[in-house]
């Protein structure tokens, strides 16, 4: 089965790639001795979060471990979560902290050895529950990344025969359609196997308390699997679960995920940056994704993640300027969905940032003080803002501006942003003129609004009513 390739990442660089196409065609890797160690025997450590908000309430915060701060591990994290918190996020996901392994490894995160560990880079189990504990003491959930497509060679679970999907010569493969020469793909024909797994993800909701997982490559494991193991995690007592699919297949979502990727909207909203496309298409590619979804199913909108980051360009670069970035972000945001940030976004980190074993890459957070004022004063008018998040939708497009309004009950949210790199001159609805308006970035100054608004370069404003 093969799988596109569009949604998934292309994890390795040149040199990697080189590194493990050197390797050879062999896909069977020799036995690997397990590790001694007792059947992790799991308990509720903790109280379960309280306050998971509501889905369409969700700001998703994205940590990468190695590049997050000068320690590179969970205390790194810990230390900086009120100033995540001050973004107005309310969840955390972070990247995978588990064993990764050594057998034709390329130093991943998502090549996992073993499900039930920490990596020692990072730290320890305690290390985790003290990060999680803050976390729900500044009101925010925690979900950590799970990979159940495929595995290290020397995770110890390859030695389970039948755990692996095999080639007709009986090898181990890799990951159909894909490059990942590093990982093992997992036989979700072997019920054995998928016990294992759910007993997995059960440890860590208990001993570490975590709220949930983004899952990896979700679209490649069965859809009845999902259901078996979201049902078993959201039987724990007194306990709700966040699942995010890194994947835009809506079967996922019947599956029991909450919250999958907007890949047409990403693609659509670069388009217009880079190929001078209408400023209309994101409404159309907004309408495209949620058409068919429930109420308590939403589309994940950003304008950067740690694969677009790694192997693309940062968003500075994807959207011209940082103001560009910035309006860019407004419209995901803004427009319906949950919207996430991607560690350093908030500052206009200039670097690409690596996810590799043996980065020495680190955020500057003294970077642009006033540019993340600017996302705290976006996120924090959106989680007051009943419109925004739950409002409908009026389309006020043109060519040049993605105008829209976000409106319910008696408040209307208006957000104009210009998508160029040059001045433009934007008409004002009929319907609007002589309305009054305050622009949230402007210490509640009022406007009255007639004829057009000349925009700056990339200008983004957001009108409240």
């Amino acid at each position: 089965m093969l799988f596109p390739l569009k949604m998934e990442k292309l994890r390795l660089p040149g040199l990697y790639l080189f590194m493990v196409l050197a390797i050879g065609c062999d896909k069977q890797s020799p036995p690997i001795e397990p590790e001694p160690k007792e059947d992790p025997q799991s308990s509720q450590y903790g109280t379960p979060f309280a306050k998971i908000p509501a889905i369409a309430d969700v700001v998703l915060y994205e940590v990468n471990p190695r590049v997050y701060s000068s320690a590179k591990n969970l205390d790194g994290i810990t230390a900086r979560l009120d100033s995540i918190r001050a973004l107005g996020v309310n969840v955390v996901w972070i990247m995978p902290i588990y064993q990764t392994g050594s057998v034709k490894s390329v130093g991943s995160p998502y090549a996992i050895k073993d499900y039930f560990s920490i990596h020692s880079d990072y730290g320890n189990l305690e290390d985790l529950r003290e990060l999680v504990d803050k976390a729900h003491s500044l009101d925010m959930a925690v979900m950590m990344d799970w990979v159940a497509n495929h595995t290290a060679w020397d995770n110890p679970w390859i030695n389970n025969s039948g755990w692996y999907q095999t080639d007709a010569n009986g090898n181990i493969i890799i990951p159909p359609g894909t490059n990942w020469q590093d990982v093992a793909e997992l036989n979700y024909d072997n019920q054995e196997m998928r016990q294992e797994m759910i007993k997995a993800m059960k440890y860590w909701v208990l001993e570490a308390n975590v709220d949930g997982y983004r899952c990896d490559f979700a679209s490649g494991v069965p859809g009845d699997f999902w259901r078996q193991a979201l049902d078993t995690l959201r039987s724990v007592k007194d306990r709700e679960i966040l699942m995010f699919a890194e994947s835009d297949q809506k079967w996922l979502l019947d599956s029991g995920f909450d919250m999958i990727f907007g890949w047409n909207f990403y693609g659509r909203l670069k388009s217009i940056y880079n190929e001078n496309k209408s400023a209309s298409e994101v409404y159309a590619a907004h309408v495209s994704e949620y058409s068919g979804l429930d109420a308590d199913e939403h589309i994940v909108r950003w304008i950067t993640n740690h694969d677009e980051n790694a192997w693309d360009a940062t968003p500075q670069y994807n959207f011209k300027s940082l103001d560009g970035a910035f309006g860019a972000f407004a419209i995901a945001s803004y427009l319906g969905g949950v919207p996430l940030i991607y560690n350093g976004q908030e500052v206009g980190e200039p670097q690409r940032l690596p996810f590799f074993e043996g980065n020495n890459t680190q955020i500057n957070w003294l970077l642009n003080p006033d540019y993340k004022q600017k996302y705290k004063t976006l996120m924090r008018f959106r989680a007051g803002s009943e419109a925004v998040r739950y409002g409908a939708i009026a389309n006020h497009h043109t060519f040049d501006v993605a105008g829209f309004r976000k409106i319910k009950g008696n408040e209307d949210v208006y957000v104009i942003v210009n998508v160029r790199n040059k001045q433009v001159d934007y008409p004002i609805p009929t319907s609007l003129e002589g309305t009054v308006w305050r622009n949230i970035f402007d210490s509640g100054q009022t406007k009255t609004l007639s004829g057009q608004i000349s925009l700056a370069p990339f200008e983004c404003q957001i009108l409240a009513r």
